[in-house]
């Protein structure tokens, strides 16, 4: 029984190690951020057996070639990668649209689950999720008069992972500058 063991495991080691030398890394979709030194880049990993979607982002000083990778929960998958650059109010900072956790708690990351609002420095340093974890964003608008990001959408609030109608309906309204939430209505 023991050699049966063994040899069960040695094979499915083999095949393991054997389906990883498929898989690669690249860079995709670069997009110049204006005013600044940097360009950021989505990183991709492909697959034999599947493609996983964008689960990083690179952002590349060109004046000097430092980079700052941000990291996302493996499976997570990003919708948009937009520059908000309003010079009034002295913001220019990248905004992410993703989903990011597993809220249904089903076998991965999906549509199902909720698309958080990411915002991100222009340089990589600084990350912060304006929206919850348990809040599915809908639609947001960003306000150029008055440096704010308005987000509608609903919170699960039965913890189901999923829209009732129990869920309450809401719309956020945030500080681009401070990244502060001004209203939630």
């Amino acid at each position: 029984m023991k050699h049966i063991t063994i040899l069960f495991l040695s094979v499915l080691t083999i095949s393991a190690y054997g389906q990883d030398k498929y898989n690669h890394t690249y860079y995709n979709k670069l997009t110049e951020l204006s005013g600044t030194d940097y360009v950021l880049a989505t990183i991709e990993s492909a697959g034999k057996m599947f493609n996983v979607n964008s689960t990083s982002l690179l952002f590349l000083n060109t004046r000097n070639g430092q980079s700052k990778q941000i990291d996302f929960p493996n499976g997570a998958y990003i919708q948009k990668i937009e520059q908000i650059n309003i010079d009034s109010f002295q913001i220019n900072k990248v905004m992410v649209t993703a989903h990011t956790v597993n809220l249904d708690n089903d076998k991965r990351i999906d549509w199902g689950d909720p698309t958080q609002i990411i915002i991100l420095s222009t340089d990589g340093q600084e990350k912060t999720q304006l929206t919850k974890d348990n809040f599915f964003a809908r639609t947001w608008l960003i306000n150029s008069q008055t440096g704010t990001i308005v987000i509608t959408g609903h919170t699960d609030t039965n913890n189901n992972g999923k829209y009732d109608r129990t869920d309450k309906s809401e719309i956020l309204l945030y500080d681009l500058k401070t990244l502060k939430l001004i209203v939630r209505i």
